[in-house]
């Protein structure tokens, strides 16, 4: 099934592409200045699953961004929508099919730490799977990756560092942080934000975990951007609402663009 999408993909783009995005809830704008050559919608891509939720579009570009030839994927799928493991993370296997080498994340993140405010980008440096679910169970294929990867360096500190650089250079504040992957669809209660908080986590949200982790199983070096879309106070919790939650993800969009684009055109270069 893989490799049936990575021939269509194929046939239908000019050239390669080192680098991939997956972009998150609300955050589809946040590639505006990838110079879009080719559009290819979900649907029409053998074996890809539907993206069913709202503000994700559904589609792969292939295109150019500071110089060096991307693709991107605009919208996810979770497992809250009824999907196993393996097909959340099916792009991330058609990407490693197609030989690239970088992946970058982008979500829509819920905050814990108190000292972020709605609009906040984090950086993230490390994250905890509570999904209950992992997409590397079952038959290993030893040409995807080896059985029992190791976790404890996930998101590439070379890209961690550009991104804290091209942050400087644009004058652009980013957080840092741990991001907590839960299962969904419903958000947390406050004594579950209290557990989140106690054990170490930044933001939660419930997305990013599985396709990362299937790509440290593939050798991609990854980056990981949450966009705090509200902050969660247990002592004083505040209904998060799906319209409130877009609307901030679009107002940050822009910037995390700008964020995308520095990564981009630095990657490799440092």
């Amino acid at each position: 099934m893989v490799e049936a999408a990575a021939a269509f993909i194929r046939r239908r783009v000019k050239g390669t592409a080192e680098i991939g995005v997956l972009t998150g809830t609300g955050l589809g704008a946040s590639t505006g200045s990838l110079s879009v050559e080719k559009t290819l919608a979900y649907a029409d891509i053998p074996n890809f699953p539907e993206s069913t939720v709202v503000s994700h579009a559904g589609r792969l570009l292939f295109g150019s961004m500071a110089g060096r030839s991307i693709m991107v994927f605009q919208g996810r799928f979770h497992l809250y929508e009824g999907y196993t493991p393996r097909e959340v993370v099916f792009p991330i296997r058609v990407l490693q099919h197609l030989g690239v080498k970088y992946l970058i994340v982008t979500n829509a993140a819920g905050g814990l730490n108190l000292d972020f405010n709605p609009g906040d980008i984090m950086l993230i440096h490390d994250h905890i799977n509570l999904t209950g679910a992992n997409p590397l169970v079952g038959p290993n294929r030893e040409k995807w990756g080896e059985r029992f990867p190791d976790m404890t360096r996930v998101y590439d500190k070379t890209l961690v560092h550009t991104v804290e650089l091209t942050c400087r250079n644009l004058k652009i504040d980013i957080r840092k942080g741990v991001y907590a992957g839960l299962l969904g669809p419903s958000l947390e209660t406050p004594a579950e934000i209290r557990f989140l908080r106690a054990i170490g986590a930044d933001a939660v949200g419930l997305s990013t975990v599985q396709e990362v982790i299937a790509a440290v199983h593939a050798g991609m070096k990854i980056a990981g951007l949450s966009i705090i879309t509200n902050v969660s106070d247990p002592d004083d919790p505040v209904p998060a609402s799906v319209a409130s939650i877009l609307e901030v993800a679009n107002r940050a969009a822009p910037v995390v663009d700008q964020i995308i684009s520095g990564l981009v055109g630095s990657i490799g270069v440092h």
